[in-house]
């Protein structure tokens, strides 16, 4: 039997749900210049201006501190995502585990293939997050490059602009960090397939929520939204 007769209707009403609702998130957080911006967005702005402080900040080895830091972290969520997909490749070649699991919980066992699929379905969102968290260090690399380009002068002519290119250059490598926790986010609510396709209704949904919440309606997105009502942030970029 093929794969995709193993999946019921349900199976495929749940995939798609999820990736509808991973898409519509996506573009709702990275909308810029929305009515309602997320903390991703309104964090740009501050990235914005950290560069141009930047310039006339003397000495800079704080700065230089901030993207260290930003990259170590950056390095602990990539080995993670390592982590688990080790463990999940080592699940696809024995589900032994997951079977005795479903066995426990008095679940229906799935079939051996679909069973794969399912793990198959959440390594997918951790390679997603292994390979926005790479690409999100090596951004912040050349964000740190970009910075110690730019002269010590803040007269001098190119001062200004090269901390403006470092600046679209880290708000980049967040945007791809961001992609990548939520990617994380998404293979833990992924792992509900395993409990039939109402299980991943409810976990990719318990998701999005807290998801949506953490950039829309969160206690940090409070304490941070009043810098909108400024001049320099209240006009597009």
């Amino acid at each position: 039997m093929s794969l995709t007769a193993l999946f019921s209707p349900g199976d495929y009403a749940a995939i798609g749900y999820s990736m509808a609702g991973i898409a519509v998130l996506q573009r709702l957080i990275e909308r810029p210049n929305s009515v309602r911006p997320s903390v991703s967005e309104i964090m740009a702005h501050y990235r914005r201006d950290w560069m141009r402080e930047f310039v006339t900040r003397q000495p800079r080895i704080f700065d230089a501190t901030i993207v260290g830091g930003l990259r170590e972290g950056i390095t602990f969520l990539a080995s993670t995502c390592l982590f688990a997909l080790g463990g999940g490749l080592a699940l696809l070649a024995d589900t032994t585990p997951l079977q005795g699991l479903a066995l426990s919980f008095e679940l229906h066992p799935d079939p051996l293939l679909l069973l794969k699929a399912k793990v198959a379905f959440v390594l997918l969102f951790v390679v997603s997050g292994f390979l926005k968290f790479v690409w999100s260090h090596r951004l912040f690399g050349y964000c740190s490059v970009l910075m110690a380009s730019v002269p010590n002068d803040p007269h001098h002519p190119h001062a200004f602009e090269r901390a403006a290119r470092a600046a679209e250059v880290n708000v980049t490598a967040a945007r791809n960090y961001n992609r990548g926790l939520r990617a994380v986010y998404y293979a833990l609510g992924a792992m509900g397939w395993l409990l039939g396709p109402v299980g991943l209704f409810v976990t990719m949904t318990a998701t999005f929520a807290t998801v949506a919440r953490r950039e829309f309606a969160s206690q940090s997105r409070r304490a941070i939204v009043a810098r909108l009502a400024e001049p320099d942030l209240a006009k597009p970029d």
